[in-house]
Order: structure tokens, then C-alpha cells, then sequence
């Protein structure tokens, strides 16, 4: 069996952040989508649960992190250039993201980041195949 990842994340306005991330071109698996949960597809073995604060809520006794004041992870997707990942943050963009920081180019690897609606940090990065110069 193939190990697949379920990325969960807490959201203020589950309609807000599927249209969001809708603009972003992602789907949606509408057998896992309800009032308080949608099951972004990211690709075969890699999901996104994106759940309103009061159901995540109730899979923790923790405090739900304030994306605003706090970092709880950051979502780092890989693409297939530079222009994919501009592409990716100029429609993060244009949904309404933020950018927290100017793109870094390494040569060999390329990133930029966006924070969605609720303050998430999703970066993206494409690497040269050859991997970074040696010597």
C-alpha cells in the first residue's frame, strides 16, 4: 500500500478557503466535504484537510495555534520550474494571500511562499534534478 499523507489545517470560513484555493486550481474529493471539512487534492497520495476551527477543535485538547501571532508548520510542495512556482504564488495573490517574504533563487533551487486566507505558510520550490553544484 501506498503511503499517503493527510495534511490538517484549521480554517476561520471553509467556503472562503475552497473558493481560495479553487482559484489556485486545486480540487476537491466531495465524499470527504461537508459543513466542516473539504478534502483538497493535491495529488494522488497527498491530501489537505481543511477543517472549521470548532471541528479540528475537537480532535485536540491543545490550543489551535493563531496563525497571526504564531507559525505552525509550513505546507513546502515541490513543482516542475520556477515559472510553476510563480505561477502558484501570483494566484495566491490575486485569491487574496500574502506574501511574507520575497522569493529566494539559489541557482539550483527556486522557492517562494504564501500565506492562504487563515495565515497557513505554503511554499513552493523547484529543485535542478542534477541537484545542487559540486566542488
Amino acid at each position: 500500500m501506498t503511503t499517503q499523507i493527510f495534511v490538517n489545517l484549521h480554517v476561520k470560513d471553509l467556503n472562503k478557503s475552497v473558493a481560495f484555493f479553487t482559484k489556485l486550481g486545486y480540487t476537491f474529493n466531495p465524499q470527504f466535504t461537508d459543513e466542516n471539512a473539504t478534502c483538497m487534492i493535491i495529488s494522488d497520495t497527498i491530501y489537505v484537510m481543511l477543517l472549521v476551527e470548532p471541528f479540528f477543535q475537537s480532535f485536540t485538547k491543545k490550543d489551535i495555534v493563531d496563525t497571526s501571532k504564531a507559525q505552525e508548520c509550513t505546507v513546502a510542495l515541490s513543482t516542475d520550474s520556477k515559472e510553476a512556482v510563480d505561477d502558484i504564488v501570483k494566484k495566491a495573490i490575486e485569491a487574496g494571500g500574502r506574501i511574507p517574504k520575497p522569493e529566494q533563487d539559489y541557482g539550483w533551487m527556486y522557492q517562494h511562499s504564501f500565506e492562504d486566507l487563515d495565515g497557513h505558510l505554503w511554499e513552493y520550490v523547484w529543485m535542478d534534478p542534477a541537484g545542487p553544484p559540486q566542488g
